[in-house]
């Protein structure tokens, strides 16, 4: 019967265990494993990666890296929402011909700017003068004709009551008096009509703003059906419409809940698409009656002034919603914010000028400086450059970023 061993036979020496038929022992197979195994463990060991997590092997000896470090501050901010939306004029005006006619002027230049009540086109007034003429003297002649018909009515009156005529001639005369009122009154609407058909021979613009390019040309035909001559927007003020979702209305109006202010007592600033700044502030003016549905979101309004006609309707914007109260919020540079598989988290030098590593919760961006909603306190020393040449509880040379940079 074989036994099974399960370590040196006792009484042998280790290499005197040998197996049938292959001329090599057991134990030289086991023993040389362990030692290649011993080896594979000292060298990952030696590289640092057999260490516990969060910790690093020591450092060679040497210089300790040089790192770029910023102090966290504590700063009072006014917390900032961002949509994406667009410019809309307050005003648009599609100007049109109102009557049939041949484009006589164009007294503007395209894209120029116009004032309310400005000529803008003539249509050619000529047969429209004259169907003015010739109504007045339509207007004319049945005046004389009521006048001559009153008269009669007068005499038939007259002669009525004194027994010389027939209160049937009073009746005719009295129907002639009407008839003639009423053709009169005709030929004064005519009249009017075509004087109204006259004035449509001007085309102005009903608001100031700026005019787009023209649609035709002097010499065409135009008439109601032709559409648009040319197109007039307001520009100052002038509109930003974004997108609100129900998630972040809520959010502003717990927020303003909590400050004891309006929901619309807020800034609203643009970004335009170079990534600069607008230099004028608006506020919201508008938030829509109903929710789209599809994007679960409201329409919300601002009005901007727009002296300098930098934003044009139609252009795409960020808008950023800032509240009116403002808070105290900590602060560090968004380079020094770093992110694995467990999350976001910072470098931290400490005292000692060893470096930790901090898990941190985040908020919103403030221009380069990002809030900082747990893992911090102020004083706190971050690094903002050289984080790739240094480890946990390494010693590090730091150089504090300069203040002026801190924003």
């Amino acid at each position: 019967m074989t036994e099974r061993a399960h370590g040196p036979v006792a009484g042998k020496p280790i290499g005197s265990l040998r197996t049938g038929g292959t001329g090599r022992s057991k134990t030289t197979i086991v023993v040389a494993a362990g030692a290649v195994l011993l080896a594979a463990a000292g060298a990952y060991m030696f590289l640092g990666k057999g260490d516990k997590p969060g910790t690093a092997a020591p450092a060679a000896a040497g210089p300790a890296p040089a790192v770029v470090v910023a102090t966290v501050v504590q700063k009072e901010i006014r917390p900032v929402m961002t949509f994406t939306g667009r410019v809309q004029a307050i005003d648009k005006v599609e100007l049109r011909a109102r009557i049939p006619g041949y484009l006589d002027k164009q007294l503007f230049e395209d894209g120029a700017k116009v004032e309310a009540g400005q000529l803008m086109f003539v249509i050619e007034q000529p047969p429209y003068q004259a169907e003015v003429a010739q109504m007045k003297g339509t207007v004319a002649g049945a005046e004389a004709d009521l006048r001559n018909a009153k008269a009669e009515f007068g005499r038939q009156d007259e002669l009525v009551r004194r027994g010389y005529s027939t209160p049937q001639k009073l009746d005719e005369a009295r129907a002639k008096m009407g008839q003639a009122q009423g053709a009169l009154d005709r030929q004064q609407a005519a009249l009017e009509q075509a004087k109204i058909n006259l004035s449509y021979t001007e085309v102005r613009t009903p608001i100031s703003g700026r005019v787009g390019q023209r649609n035709y040309s002097i010499g065409n035909f135009v008439q109601p059906s032709s559409g648009t001559l040319a197109t007039v927007v307001s520009n100052d003020p002038i509109y930003a419409m974004f997108p609100v979702t129900q998630r972040e209305s809520l959010e502003i109006r717990r927020r303003a809940q909590e400050q004891g202010v309006s929901p619309r007592a807020v800034s609203v600033r643009l970004r335009l698409a170079d990534g600069t700044m607008y230099d004028q502030v608006g506020a919201v003016d508008f938030v829509d009656v109903e929710v789209n549905q599809a994007t679960d979101s409201v329409n919300v309004r601002a009005k901007l002034p727009n002296p300098q006609g930098w934003l044009i309707d139609g252009q795409l914007v960020t808008v950023l919603v800032e509240t009116a109260t403002p808070t105290q919020a900590l602060l560090v540079p968004q380079q020094a914010l770093q992110f694995d598989q467990t999350g976001y988290f910072v470098l931290v030098v400490d005292a000692e000028n060893k470096v930790k590593v901090q898990p941190v919760g985040i908020g919103a961006g403030h221009d380069t400086d990002l809030e900082i909603t747990s893992g911090l306190k102020p004083g706190d020393r971050v690094i903002t450059e050289g984080v790739q040449k240094v480890r946990p509880n390494q010693v590090v040379a730091p150089t504090e970023k300069a203040a002026a940079e801190v924003k």
